[in-house]
This record gives structure tokens, sequence and C-alpha cells, in this order.
């Protein structure tokens, strides 16, 4: 196992009716922004429930954050804060809104260029505002760590950034938030956690067994809950480990210590930027590809994986990696996502741009030892087509 520092200063506040907690968890004098995405968050009542809370604070709210947040939305944001000296901030919604907040929050306290701390994945930032979130789409584990995903539309640029000063000081995590969700928000959900968990657990061996059993125990849960979210809408119990799956899958926590990867997401973030697709159906695209094509130097990692998380252990060891990526698209399909470029209507030539981005913005290095040049991430994107 690695050498390692594990740190995570967010307080999580789990169950029913917990927005209500915000009254004790907010200081008393805060002027607070409320942020979130598009309207259901006020039509299904969450917005007043995060009002209600805060009673007689000085609330201000911002919406509109989109799904893949864009900079030039979030600068609106940073004007206001600065314009009505908000001091606290709370993001209400998925993964997006809560990334979106993060990058707010450095931005507002930062001198300078505020896309240089896109540009530097964060190294610049040295102070941000306090804020917290009530999360309402459980998928990118956003409410429990210090990192962040941001699109410059002007420019089709989607960067990640991290900084410890972007933890959440609390999170508050009430499944039943998640029952008004569409099922394609629920599938992506699924799909954007599993990968985040192959992630940091498809690499190498590290002799890392704790890190390993706890992955491989997640990866079992949304292969066990995938398909009962699709049909029980309304299962409290079903959602809260949905919830916190997903939750786990990003805190930091299996990451510590190991190996990680992350050029599916370097690669699907590209896909997102210039063809708009939803997150995680970039990951359910490119993800069986990147297995198939570096099966070789994943190897090891690829048996361990037939064999504890699908129980796959008949045949020889080619035919157990080939069951173990066929059963992964599986998974994905049947919670209704796409696995190829072709169902986007994509092709060569879209590849070939893909490529091309992903070489503009630096990203000629992926993977666990780096080694995922422009060449080998066409040979990924042309292996899923």
């Amino acid at each position: 196992m690695n050498d390692f520092t594990f740190y995570n200063p967010t307080r999580i506040v789990f169950g029913k009716n917990t927005i209500a907690q915000l009254d004790a968890l907010v200081p008393a004098e805060a002027r607070v922004l409320v942020l979130y995405g598009g309207e259901s968050a006020r039509k299904n009542g969450t917005l007043d429930e995060v009002r209600a809370a805060l009673g007689h604070r000085n609330v201000q709210e911002f919406g509109g954050i989109e799904p893949n947040p864009s900079f030039e939305t979030l600068m609106l944001a940073v004007e206001l804060i600065k314009r009505e000296k908000n001091d606290f901030l709370i993001a209400v919604g998925g993964g997006s809104v809560i990334d979106g907040t993060k990058f707010i929050a450095a931005a507002a306290c930062f001198e300078g260029d505020p896309w240089s701390i896109m540009e530097t994945h964060g190294s610049n930032v040295t102070q941000a505002l306090p804020f917290a979130s009530v999360l309402t789409l459980p998928a990118t584990g956003s409410e429990m760590n210090n990192g962040a995903v941001i699109t410059r539309s002007a420019t089709h640029t989607k960067l990640p950034f991290m900084s410890p000063h972007v933890f959440p000081q609390f999170s508050i995590l009430d499944p039943t938030k998640t029952f008004t969700l569409p099922e394609k928000q629920i599938a992506n959900g699924v799909v954007d956690a599993f990968v985040h968990v192959v992630e940091q657990y498809l690499t190498y061996p590290a002799d890392a067994l704790v890190q390993d059993r706890f992955s491989e125990g997640l990866l079992q849960i949304l292969i066990e809950i995938g398909p009962k979210l699709m049909s029980d809408k309304q299962d409290y119990d079903i959602r809260a480990n949905l919830m916190w799956t997903a939750t786990l899958a990003l805190n930091g926590l299996i990451g510590a210590g190991v190996p990680q990867d992350w050029s599916t997401h370097m690669i699907g973030h590209e896909l997102t930027a210039r063809y708009g697709i939803d997150h995680a159906r970039t990951l359910a695209i490119v993800l069986p590809a990147n297995l198939q094509v570096r099966r070789a130097e994943k190897r090891e990692k690829l048996l361990q994986y037939a064999a504890r998380v699908w129980g796959i252990t008949n045949g020889n060891e080619e035919e157990r990696i080939d069951a173990a990526i066929a059963k992964t698209r599986t998974f994905f399909e049947g919670l209704g996502l796409p696995t190829t470029l072709s169902a986007y209507g994509l092709g060569q030539q879209d590849v070939d741009a893909i490529v091309g981005q992903l070489a503009a913005h630096d990203m000629t290095a992926l993977g666990e030892k780096s080694e995922i040049t422009p060449e080998i991430s066409q040979r990924i994107l042309e292996a899923s087509l």
C-alpha cells in the first residue's frame, strides 16, 4: 500500500427530514446565498424547506446552474456575491450544482483571472467562502469531497480542480429527495458512482486489502440495487443505499494509498464538452472500451474484478476478462445507458476531434501510470464505436 494522508472534514447529516437541521448548522448571522439548478428544487418543495429552515437569516437565491456547470454562469453568481456580500453558500441539487458552488466559493475570494483556478487544477486556491450542500441527486460524491469539474462553454473546455479549501462544511442527505427524480437521472447516478469506484480500483495490485474489499462491496451494492431502482421508485432503503454508496465512492476513502486511473473520466469530459452527452453516459461509452484496449496493463485486477465482483471463475484468464468486460457493458445497457459512440450518431471524424481536444487540453499522459498517449486514447475511442 502506498503512503497516504486521508483528510475529510465534511459532516454528513443523513436521513429523513434532515433539512430542518440547517437552522442549527448555519451561523445565525450568515448572509446566505442558496444555489440551485433548474426549477425542480422549487417545484418539489426542497427550496421552500431550505428557506423555512434558515428562518430569519438574510437569504438570497441563484438558480440556473447547468448540468455541466459553465464558467460563464458561475461568474454571474460570483458577481452577485461581491455585490451583496454573501458569506455562506448552500448548494441545493446534485453534483453539478455542488461542483459549481465549489468554484464560486473559491472564485469569490480569488485575486486575478478566476479561470486560472481551472488551468492550475486548483493549486492556486488559497481560500474560499464556507459552503454546505443539500443533496438531491446521488451520483458524484461531490457532497463529501474537495473536487469539481467546470466547463467553459466558449471554448468547449471541461477541466477538473481540487482544493482542501472547498470541502463542504456539511452535507444534508435525505433519500426522500430522490423519489421524484426521473429514471434517467437515477440510472446516470448508478453508473457515475460505479465508474468512480472502478477508476480507483481497477488499476494494478497495491496490496491495499481494505480499499479493494471496500471497492468490491460498493460495486456489488450498485449491481444489486441498480435494477431495483428502476422498478421501485419509492423504496426508501434502496434510495438510502444508493445515496450513501455514491458518497463513499468518491469521498477519498477507497482511493487512499492506491493507484488511480481517471482516464475514462478525462476522455468522457471531452465528449460532454463537445457534444453535450450526459457525464455518466460518456463513462458508459468509454469504460468498456478502455478496459478492452488496456486489458494487458490491468490484467491482474481485471481477473480479481471478474472473480470477486461478478463471480466469474470458469474459463481461462482471457475468457474471464472477456466475460467481466461484457458483464460491465450489459449492466450499463440494462440501466438504459448505451455503450457505443454510434448510439449517439458519432463516428470516426468525431473520434479524431476528441483526440485533438485531449491534446489541446494537455491530456496526453493519462492513466494510473501516465502512459495513455493521444494515440492510445484514439484506440479506446475507436473501440467504442
